[in-house]
């Protein structure tokens, strides 16, 4: 079992979040967001990191019509759904809790990348997505850009000489603008609930409780709905990882990739934490990151592979997986959480009030984001 609601990490406790919200970056992260929105860094030109995490859509694709992400070739898919990079910066480097024995943060769904710097370098390259063949190609395009000359300012005007130094410079860049401000401005109507400046409705109360108590829902086993003993805002993930029996996904274009992307064809299974090499496999398989449900209205289809098109979908997956045969089997099975879900009992209105409450996380909620009531430890 995870911890409990009220035993919560304080984000402003962890040395990564500190740094990243206390340096005055402002410069570095406007190149960021440059090189973020930029779409002639793909090959061909045409797709940004943008274009795949659009703030429109929560920093999610904005494609809901497909479960995985078109690269910038045409008709050439990704295994895997989209995953928000908005508050992907509070997610601690990856590693083993020995406490918890659980493996815990990194990034992307297997915590493959420790780092946003190391996530922001891979799809850049991936064929599957914006399909540049090497390093030197995408420092060659931030050369001739509008960019070089801020990375120049910020690491040395030979910065754009050395291909390692030049990529790793790039990578810094997008990393300061996914740890900015504009990136996780704790700003939804839940959290104005939390600042005392907002109500919630009658249903979305009901959904709340529901979400929290352990005996219902359990949402908050896995989604932390509460703010620290600080009053650092809650994350709405404890960025673990757990096989949540998700069927495969019959729709998932990766199926019908080419053997030089996906060898299995059809037969795929998508092996989840098991595919990263700091796990051994055999417990890690079918295993995917807790994603934060921070403007989870806007980041749908849901799940590793997109099976699910709506929240009342994923919650009603999760209140009968084990007692409704309409779920199908497992995409992986053998080390399926049967502890926090699977047969909640949960009615039809209390999944509508639990999905009433997410729809509150989502950012945008008045003039004045939600500030931590804490001396020195307002985000910036």
């Amino acid at each position: 079992m995870k911890k409990p609601v009220g035993v919560l990490v304080s984000l402003f406790s962890l040395p990564w979040v500190v740094s990243a919200v206390a340096a005055d970056a402002t410069s570095l992260e406007a190149i960021g967001k440059a090189l973020f929105f930029d779409p002639s860094l793909s090959e061909p030109a045409g797709q940004s990191c943008a274009s795949c995490h659009d703030p429109q859509a929560g920093f999610a694709d904005p494609d809901r019509d497909q479960p995985t992400s078109e690269g910038v070739r045409p008709g050439l898919f990704g295994a895997r759904n989209t995953p928000t990079t908005a508050y992907a910066a509070f997610s601690p480097p990856f590693g083993f809790d020995p406490q918890e024995r659980l493996y815990v943060g990194g990034q992307f769904w297997d915590g493959r990348a420790a780092t946003l710097e190391e996530q922001a370098g891979q799809p850049l390259l991936n064929p599957l997505e914006m399909a540049n063949r090497d390093r030197a190609m995408v420092v060659e395009k931030v050369r001739r850009s509008p960019h070089a000359d801020g990375l120049r300012a910020h690491f040395g005007s030979d910065v754009l000489q050395d291909i390692a130094r030049a990529y790793e410079s790039i990578t810094i860049a997008l990393a300061a603008y996914e740890r900015s401000k504009e990136m996780s401005p704790f700003s939804s109507r839940y959290d104005a609930f939390l600042a005392g400046t907002a109500e919630l409705s009658p249903l979305e109360r009901e959904g709340l409780e529901l979400f929290e108590r352990e005996d219902k829902g359990n949402c908050a086993a896995c989604h932390p709905s509460r703010p620290a003993e600080d009053a650092s805002p809650p994350l709405f993930t404890d960025f673990t990882y757990d096989n949540l029996g998700t069927p495969a996904n019959p729709d998932n274009p990766f199926y019908r990739m080419a053997a030089t992307h996906n060898p299995d064809g059809a037969d795929y299974l998508d092996p989840g934490l098991g595919a990263n090499p700091q796990v051994e496999t055999t417990s890690g398989r079918g295993k995917f990151k807790v994603p934060t449900l921070r403007n989870i209205e806007h980041t749908a289809p849901y799940m590793h592979n997109g099976v699910f098109s709506s929240l009342d979908e994923v919650v009603a997956f999760y209140n009968s997986r084990d007692t409704d045969d309409r779920w199908g089997a497992p995409e992986i099975g053998g080390n399926v959480n049967k502890d926090e879900l699977g047969d909640l009992g949960l009615t039809e209105g209390e999944i509508a009030a639990i999905v009433a409450f997410m729809r509150t996380l989502s950012d945008g909620y008045g003039d004045t984001p939600y500030e931590p009531a804490r001396e020195g430890a307002a985000l910036r």
